[in-house]
């Protein structure tokens, strides 16, 4: 029985360690965005977790309704027309819109409602992005940005929903 004891005693100090062990620390990003006058208007977190890449945007200054937000392909945002943004991200070569039926853009996201303030806040889960390596990373080469338009985006007209002109935009850096 002392003998069963001593061995238990031994069983927990070698797991131990592993149990109360940290694991890695997520990857996190984040933006910055900027109006067209160089003013900031929001931030953007990303954390990577289980299941993809999440999140978290709030914008002020806009106009009372819903606007496209999109993940752009060039980590740059030259005012005043953000152009130096580049298209949508889009690794997979896909067509735009989340209710296209050849499939969305990874960079395509759902639109934000800004309220009578011009304020406006959304959590989004991105299945088809990383922060880690590889070719869906949002922070590889070139890096990429976030994106606010003027209008809502329509979800299925290529190449941008017909969201309008680009209003405010964050590069997204580590």
């Amino acid at each position: 029985m002392v003998l069963g004891s001593w061995f238990l005693v031994l069983g927990v100090g070698v797991v131990s360690p592993q149990v109360f062990a940290k694991g890695p620390k997520p990857l996190k990003a984040v933006a910055v965005l900027q109006d067209a006058e160089g003013k900031k208007v929001g931030t953007a977190k990303f954390a990577e977790v289980p299941g993809g890449v999440r999140m978290k945007l709030t914008v002020s200054k806009l106009a009372l309704g819903r606007h496209g937000i999109h993940i752009h392909e060039t980590g740059t945002c030259k005012g005043p027309d953000f152009k130096s943004a580049g298209g949508h991200f889009n690794p997979a070569h896909k067509q735009h819109g989340l209710h296209n039926r050849k499939g969305a853009h990874a960079g395509d996201l759902p639109n934000l409602v800004a309220n009578a303030k011009g304020k406006a806040k959304i959590t989004i889960m991105m299945d088809h992005v990383v922060l880690g390596e590889g070719k869906n990373s949002l922070l590889g080469p070139g890096g990429t940005a976030v994106v606010v338009h003027e209008k809502a985006d329509d979800e299925k007209t290529d190449p941008s929903g017909n969201s309008g002109t680009r209003i405010a935009c964050g590069v997204i850096e580590k």
